[in-house]
């Protein structure tokens, strides 16, 4: 027992230092971009609300950016003012008010600003919004809960690169009790495609009221972003995830927002990440 209360009191006071360090990197976020400040073409196309930085190299290097008249691949292609610029044949111009939204997202809808096998997108949840916007991170096709959206390029770098190790929390319910064994496995990290993944905390186990079977739940918090990462988890330990919601960002909660809804956060919040 005393073992377990020194874990724990060592993991809170981890988890409360790097809120504060995520916290100081958030609270020196730069201002808006300017059109007279002259960037790289991946960080101007995120300035842009097109996508990420890391999916704007994807485009540039697909050849589906042209500036001033001519395509470009060349990642350190420096952006000024008096550019034009195209991406997939639409005019490219930074957003100069930024915008953060929280949406809950449901199942069956895609992370992306558009899918070629014509499934819906969470981009069709947007009602109302006509900034150019796009998804920070993503939810599987099945996963639903907290999905951020944002048109500020330095916003979604910094909560998606790892080395600042934002938590996120995720509501499991599965087809069986975990045992002691299972659950130290997942604190410890297990292995996926060859790398092993970063501890975990975990919450308290609960059997589901009500259930015709035996169906559990638990909360998981971790802070890497590897594809599909918490139901290969559960998959690498014998359990199948029955349904799997985000529930938290950082120090930002979900709340009561109700599915297929979104809101849009107030400095306030943004600054709970």
């Amino acid at each position: 027992m005393e073992s377990t209360f020194l874990e724990l009191s060592a993991h809170n006071q981890h988890t409360e230092e790097r809120g504060k360090c995520v916290k100081q990197i958030f609270n020196t976020l730069p201002p808006s971009p300017c059109v007279k400040r002259n960037m790289r073409i991946n960080k101007y196309l995120a300035g842009c609300g097109f996508c990420s930085r890391r999916k704007a190299e994807e485009l540039v290097l697909s050849g589906k950016v042209s500036v001033n008249g001519k395509v470009c691949t060349d990642l350190a292609t420096i952006i000024s003012q008096s550019d034009k610029v195209l991406c997939g044949g639409a005019p490219a111009k930074l957003e100069t008010e930024k915008i953060y939204i929280m949406l809950n997202k449901p199942e069956g809808y895609i992370t992306s600003l558009s899918d070629e096998k014509g499934r819906s997108t969470v981009m069709e949840l947007l009602t109302g919004i006509d900034a150019r916007v796009y998804p920070v991170g993503r939810l599987d096709y099945s996963t639903k809960g907290l999905l951020l959206l944002t048109n500020d390029g330095d916003f979604d770098y910094k909560l998606t690169h790892p080395k600042n190790e934002i938590d996120k929390v995720y509501t499991v319910v599965y087809d069986s009790p975990l045992s002691a064994t299972e659950k130290q496995k997942l604190r410890d990290g297990l292995v996926l495609d060859g790398a092993k993944t970063a501890k975990a905390a975990l919450g308290v186990e609960k059997k589901l009221k009500g259930s015709l079977r035996n169906v559990y739940s638990i909360n998981v918090t971790i802070h890497e972003g590897r594809n599909r990462q918490v139901r290969r988890m559960f998959e690498a330990i014998g359990k199948k995830v029955l349904e799997l919601t985000r529930i938290q960002i950082g120090g930002l909660k979900l709340g009561d927002l109700k599915t297929g809804q979104y809101t849009v956060l107030t400095q306030e919040e943004i600054g709970k990440i």
